[in-house]
């Protein structure tokens, strides 16, 4: 059976997540540049939705964008994503936030590398929960391991 799961009433997510992790995903704040656990980290896995656990990214689409959060060049499933325009702080930029839980994960822009379609999604470390590939199989995302292999 999967971990992953629906999402959780507001008073256990506090309980369930760490003060950033909240942050982040419930009140769409971001965290600061260079300080999230997934910004230098390329290990072989998935990144799911610390919320809900739906996949969303895979290592083999991440790459280092110089940025300071994790970047990917595409989501595991675009169904899992959704965008909006984000007008706050004076820009105008899309968010993308998890179609299952609704955390706000981070931001899409078009500067990614042009070879895998262009797209850098610059997503919060404190979003996302790392599944390593070795613990994929027991943790219910077997169907996904072919991804980073």
């Amino acid at each position: 059976m999967s971990k992953e799961t629906n999402p959780v009433p507001d008073e256990e997510l506090k309980q369930k997540l760490s003060p950033i992790a909240y942050a982040v995903t419930q009140e769409n704040a971001t965290e600061r540049p260079f300080s999230g656990k997934y910004d230098d980290f390329y290990e072989k896995g998935i990144y799911v939705d610390i919320v809900s656990g739906k996949p969303l990214f895979s290592s083999t689409e991440k790459y280092d964008a110089g940025c300071g959060w994790p970047s990917f060049s595409k989501p595991i499933s675009e169904e899992e994503i959704t965008e909006k325009t984000d007008r706050s702080h004076g820009m105008h930029r899309v968010e993308v936030r998890s179609q299952s839980a609704d955390s706000h994960l981070g931001h899409v822009f078009d500067d990614g590398p042009v070879e895998k379609g262009g797209l850098r999604y610059c997503i919060n470390s404190a979003a996302l929960k790392f599944i390593p590939y070795d613990e994929m199989a027991e943790n219910g995302y077997e169907k996904y391991k072919s991804l980073v292999e």
